[in-house]
């Protein structure tokens, strides 16, 4: 109880934490999504609408049963949690807010911390409570934030992909290869360019 009015008399805003009868506890938490790759919504559904972050295109190609987007970079999320609630049922949660159909395994939970001007990333197990270590850590986002990241263990497991999945990235894929073709064509077109003028202009008569 006094752990949870020290947290409340740090607030700025009415995020606030309440203490309940059982002994348990209520409060928010921000998770910062920081995806990679796309994500998948059903295809009769819009893609989210992001109202707490800044603007940012989003690509999507309906295949089948599904959309796939990628997420405005650094979109934020406030969830409104319980003391005993897990790591894993965080991440189910963000994923229902956005209707993302994607396999919650693909994704993983960080806590982020900053000290002494560097920055450290641990991942969560499926157990910990993000509201316990939140009210540990106090308000401070530099003393602890929460980043929704893929699951990264080495290779990316592409078996975990449905078929639709995998087609949509190949077609993103080769969208995004032939944009960068475009662009490395166009830049040694303008050198070829800029140094036949410098030839031109040095050409006797």
């Amino acid at each position: 109880e006094q752990k949870i009015k020290e947290y409340n008399s740090q607030i700025n805003s009415n995020l606030f934490m309440s203490l309940n009868k059982d002994g348990s506890y209520t409060g928010f938490i921000k998770v910062q999504l920081k995806l990679i790759r796309p994500v998948s919504v059903p295809a009769n559904k819009k893609a989210p609408s992001i109202q707490d972050t800044r603007k940012s295109s989003i690509r999507s190609q309906a295949v089948k049963r599904r959309t796939s987007f990628y997420l405005p970079k650094d979109t934020i999320k406030h969830l409104h949690i319980i003391s005993r609630t897990r790591a894993s049922e965080v991440i189910e949660a963000l994923l229902k807010k956005f209707m993302v159909v994607d396999n919650p395994r693909k994704f993983a939970l960080f806590e982020r911390t900053e000290k002494d001007d560097q920055v450290y990333i641990r991942k969560l197990s499926d157990e910990e409570q993000p509201l316990r270590l939140r009210l540990l850590a106090g308000p401070n986002e530099k003393t602890l934030s929460f980043v929704l990241k893929e699951n990264e263990t080495g290779e990316v497991n592409w078996d975990a992909f449905s078929m639709p999945e995998l087609q949509n990235f190949l077609r993103i894929l080769q969208r995004e290869e032939e944009e960068h073709t475009r662009q490395i064509l166009q830049k040694y077109a303008h050198c070829r360019q800029k140094m036949q003028e410098v030839l031109a202009a040095r050409t006797p008569g």
